[in-house]
């Protein structure tokens, strides 16, 4: 049985500057916390995927809105989640052409994750976290 950790929360305002800033705070926490690098840069591209998906849907609500980076380590796996304040589900791009600018999302994340799916939270937006496998 695994025992969570390490828990990391960053609070980032939805603007564009978010996905280099939860990039940065990905490297920077999973260094510390002895994670290897191959598995750093696969958190890192997830993060930023999840996070311009909530700054792209959720920025034109409210010009003040935030998003909310947790990231959670135990032994062998890295939870990531992203908590916006929209209650519309996350939907993952389909019938993408090869020179489509967005819609890929989703799909990257569910190609380097164990898992994703989200969850509305009681008081209002949602959750939308991915799992990494560590080991």
């Amino acid at each position: 049985m695994t025992t969570e950790r390490c828990v990391s929360t960053l609070e980032l305002v939805a603007k564009a500057e978010a996905s280099p800033w939860a990039r940065r705070h990905v490297r920077d926490v999973l260094r510390a916390w002895q994670v290897t690098g191959e598995h750093i840069d696969t958190a890192e591209l997830a993060v930023c995927e999840l996070v311009a998906n909530a700054v792209r849907h959720v920025a034109s609500d409210a010009p003040e809105s935030r998003v909310t980076l947790t990231l959670r380590h135990d032994d062998t796996q890295l939870i990531a989640e992203v908590a916006d304040p929209s209650d519309q589900p996350p939907v993952p791009g389909t019938g993408m052409s090869e020179d489509a600018e967005s819609g890929r999302g989703l799909f990257i994340v569910g190609e380097i994750s164990k898992e994703w799916d989200y969850y509305l939270l009681p008081t209002g937006g949602k959750v939308v976290w991915c799992v990494i496998a560590l080991v």
